[in-house]
């Protein structure tokens, strides 16, 4: 019986480091899609529209180290309301796209609106995870 459950850990173990690998993957996928143009391939801001713009896009290597609530803690739930547009912080506009709203038109027509939804939910919380993984 034990080393059943320890086969069993161990198994979980490993389909749960796979998931994160490739939800880490999607978020990169995503983020070279979406987000390069404006912040860069690494992050730091940089990207290639960066001279047309009146806003400069931020560095997203530093959303730890510069969050006042908890310095040094990756501020996620912030973070997913700004990417999703929709809800929270970025509801009031900015200068940043409702990524919300152009993941859900890209699937709705496929999907459905819950499946749309859920879909979209994915690519927000992928992204946010992958910028949780380039923090300095």
């Amino acid at each position: 019986m034990k080393t059943l459950l320890a086969s069993v850990s161990i198994g979980l173990c490993l389909v749960s480091g796979a998931t994160q690998a490739q939800e880490a993957s999607v978020g990169a996928q995503l983020f070279n899609q979406y987000c390069a143009t404006c912040h860069g391939s690494d992050g730091a801001g940089q990207g290639p529209l960066t001279e047309l713009m009146l806003e400069k896009p931020s560095d997203l290597t530093h959303l730890a180290a510069n969050n006042q609530a908890e310095p040094g803690v990756f501020p996620m739930l912030r973070v997913v309301h700004v990417i999703d547009g929709r809800t929270g912080l970025r509801a009031h506009g900015g200068s940043m796209p409702t990524y919300g709203d152009i993941f859900t038109a890209e699937v709705e027509d496929q999907m459905g609106s819950y499946g749309a939804v859920l879909e979209t939910r994915g690519r927000v919380l992928s992204l946010a995870m992958y910028l949780e993984s380039i923090q300095k």
